[in-house]
């Protein structure tokens, strides 16, 4: 009766999904990312700026995501708003991958308690007391060892790093500064965390988030003229430097545009062509998206969790929603 009832709910969400045709969501990571040997909570507080901080992914998906809702003259600048929109659809796929690395480096931290014999919280030695040094105290106090929306220091991330001037010259500028903002970011955590995971999330976002840099610098070129191509690589390493980069490079996904709908945002070409700045490879828009990685299986922290099955009451509310 429950799988039934949960069934329904999931089936008319997805309906509703579907008709308002908003989001078109995969269920599949935008690359794979191996099993860390060992959790690493310092390496996740680490890791956790890339997510939350002020040149992190949830910045770079919300600062393109509002300059496209706000974005004027669409008819006359329309490769600009094109190119705009469909980085920001790529982002959300950014925040999947480095909330799941944060989260594989936080599995198994704490001592796990017997799923048939609940831990004891006065037990000797307590169920989270491997948390106690841990940098970032808010994965265990305030998540279930999970990601939040904070950066390396727990700083909530806020709206205020959202920058949509409403000048579209301005807003391109911004954005070529944030993604080098957040490759520099990217490159000093690959340098501080020797983790595989960690270090495989960094190096596939640098390719990516390398594409975005050579996107809006382009997008400048194309309404002023400068050769913004010239500054690049910001840093000044380049991405070959990287094994866990290069191999994405070797497969040309660096020269790749994906464009993220199936029927919009084919302006992008307009501004997405001609030579790589740095290796002159030929720039590509491909219609046809990743295929991506399935999400890895995280195991339950029984310690942090309410026991298994379902609250009848909360059925009985569902079933009342449903009928």
């Amino acid at each position: 009766m429950a799988q039934l009832l949960l069934k329904r709910f999931l089936l008319k969400r997805a309906t509703i999904t579907l008709r308002n045709k908003m989001i078109h969501r995969f269920d599949k990571l935008a690359t794979e990312l191996p099993i860390p040997e060992s959790p690493d909570p310092n390496a996740a507080a680490a890791v956790q700026e890339l997510l939350g901080g002020k040149c992190g992914e949830l910045s770079t998906l919300m600062n393109y995501t509002f300059q496209s809702f706000n974005f004027r003259g669409r008819s006359k600048l329309r490769p600009f708003y094109d190119l705009i929109a469909n980085i920001a659809a790529e982002e959300y796929s950014h925040i999947e991958l480095v909330t799941t690395t944060i989260n594989l480096l936080l599995t198994g931290a704490t001592v796990r308690a017997d799923r048939n014999r609940p831990q004891d919280p006065t037990a000797d030695p307590a169920p989270l007391a491997n948390a106690i040094g841990a940098r970032n105290s808010y994965h265990f106090l305030a998540s279930g060892q999970t990601a939040l929306p904070v950066d390396s220091m727990g700083n909530p991330w806020t709206g205020a790093n959202v920058f949509s001037s409403g000048n579209l010259k301005l807003d391109l500028l911004h954005n070529f500064f944030l993604e080098c903002g957040a490759r520099a970011n990217k490159i000093r955590v690959y340098e501080m965390v020797k983790d595989p995971t960690a270090r495989a999330m960094v190096g596939f976002l640098l390719v990516r988030g390398g594409v975005h840099i050579v996107a809006y610098a382009r997008a400048l070129e194309e309404l002023t003229g400068a050769d913004v191509g010239k500054l690049l690589p910001i840093p000044d390493v380049s991405n070959k430097l990287f094994p866990e980069a290069l191999k994405h490079e070797a497969k040309g996904i660096h020269r790749i545009m994906y464009r993220w709908s199936p029927d919009d945002y084919s302006e992008i070409t307009k501004i997405w062509k001609g030579p790589h700045p740095e290796d002159g490879g030929e720039l590509i828009v491909q219609d046809e998206i990743p295929v991506g990685a399935p999400w890895p299986e995280f195991e339950e922290e029984f310690q942090l969790s309410s026991p298994g099955g379902f609250d009848p009451e909360m059925l009985k509310e569902i079933a009342a929603k449903l009928s």
